[in-house]
């Protein structure tokens, strides 16, 4: 489905991805996971296309997409939910989801939208006109990830969604992601807690100073001890 080749991304002089390949098929959660400043956010916003790549190709569905518009990703079948929620917090949840889903015209495909998402989180149904500034941490994720579903993609890309959320909101989070998942959307997932995204991926990849030091099966990487060791928290 995705395939991104020998990817270089550079900020200034700083040499953020050094050449990563990595590849995800339809119907898998795909784990990203690496310290902070490893690059994780850079991949994501480069398959987005919000940030320019210097060199290396990315391909989704077959389709070259390395730099073109945002919004050009996103007609193809790709969404993101941002790092921090970036919900607009003057406007109501309503309103939130609605921008989301700024590509389709259908008015009966945005209302199959809106009830795709409300019965993923009917919280969020319970607080329709309530701005998105006064939900709590937990609500306002629901709402950063609900909105990235009203467009229907087939590649949904999730960075850090438990960020900042208590140990109950988080595995309500990642029991929510695993449900996307069976409805058939691909997931690629950004997480610092990589015990919790190694639990619910199929297969995850290491990412370190912008380069990929390992990939393979979640199960698999989640026994390594150099895994344990530097992310698991497991001498």
């Amino acid at each position: 489905m995705l395939k991104i080749s020998g990817l270089n991304v550079f900020y200034g002089h700083i040499h953020a991805l050094k050449g990563i390949s990595m590849e995800i098929k339809q119907g898998e959660i795909v784990s990203l996971i690496g310290s902070n400043g490893a690059g994780k956010s850079t991949t994501l916003g480069s398959i987005a296309g919000l940030v320019p790549s210097q060199s290396g190709s990315i391909t989704f569905l077959g389709k070259d997409i390395t730099n073109i518009p945002p919004h050009s990703i996103v007609k193809l079948g790709t969404s993101l939910s941002p790092e921090g929620r970036e919900v607009f917090p003057a406007l109501t949840v309503q309103e939130n989801l609605r921008l989301g889903a700024y590509i389709k015209k259908d008015k009966a495909k945005i209302s199959e939208s809106f009830e795709r998402v409300y019965s993923l989180f009917p919280r969020l149904k319970e607080r329709t006109k309530q701005t998105a500034g006064t939900l709590s941490g937990g609500e306002q994720q629901m709402l950063a990830i609900g909105r990235a579903l009203m467009s229907e993609p087939q590649l949904l890309m999730l960075d850090e969604p438990s960020l900042g959320l208590a140990p109950n909101l988080v595995l309500m989070i990642f029991e929510l992601i695993e449900s996307i998942n069976r409805q058939g959307t691909t997931i690629l997932l950004i997480e610092q807690n990589a015990s919790m995204a190694l639990s619910i991926s199929h297969r995850a990849y290491v990412l370190e100073t912008g380069s990929i030091s390992m990939a393979g099966n979640s199960k698999d990487l989640a026994d390594d001890p150099r895994v344990k060791k530097a992310y698991l928290g497991i001498r």
